[in-house]
């Protein structure tokens, strides 16, 4: 389980990245197919967090992810809560964001390839595509700038990728000794000295 804390946000939901029927090979529920949801907060989302439930499960039949609004102050017994929303159905997002697009995200083991690993820490792959990014050229100079809640970042580097048209960044998190979770991990690459952010991460 994991908590966003936020204050009258202006959207969240779960999103169908990949619909590509070769990544699923499932041509019964149709994986690729599934549609994206996302809620758009009217009013009554003042103080609260966004919740994501992952469940574990014994195979894919199962719908095990979920996320909710969980408001800060708590129920009580004879008060009226009143919420308005709008739910959104689809392949895409109901707006197109002004930053570029994340296309793919990978994690896994991180460390130095083909070298000792001094320390364990976990490496995340994003792809980004889009508001211009193309245009760039392979000669531009992107960096990327990765934030933890907690750990470390190290091992970040950004690069033209010329499958998806847009660059890729790869960094790897290095968690703190104790086994407190990291909730939280962000970032954005932009144009070396232009103060252009293309897209968070």
């Amino acid at each position: 389980m994991s908590s966003f804390l936020d204050e009258n946000p202006r959207g969240f939901g779960l999103l169908q990245r990949d619909r590509n029927f070769d990544h699923y090979q499932d041509d019964g529920v149709w994986y690729d197919r599934r549609p994206s949801a996302w809620v758009e907060p009217l009013s009554g989302f003042d103080k609260g967090a966004v919740q994501l439930v992952e469940i574990p499960i014994a195979h894919e039949s199962f719908d095990n992810i979920v996320a909710f609004w969980n408001p800060a102050e708590k129920p009580r017994k004879g008060n009226e809560y009143l919420y308005a929303y709008r739910l959104h159905w689809g392949a895409k997002m109901p707006a197109a964001p002004s930053l570029a697009t994340t296309v793919a995200t990978w994690s896994g083991i991180g460390g130095q390839v083909g070298g000792k690993r001094e320390h364990f820490s976990w490496r995340f792959v994003v792809d980004f595509a889009g508001n211009g990014l193309a245009a760039l050229g392979n000669d531009a100079k992107v960096e990327a700038i990765v934030t933890t809640s907690r750990g470390e970042a190290e091992h970040i580097s950004v690069r033209a990728l010329a499958s998806v048209k847009g660059y890729r960044a790869t960094f790897d998190v290095r968690p703190p000794a104790d086994t407190q979770p990291i909730d939280r991990i962000s970032g954005s690459i932009s144009k070396t000295g232009s103060g252009k952010s293309f897209r968070p991460i």
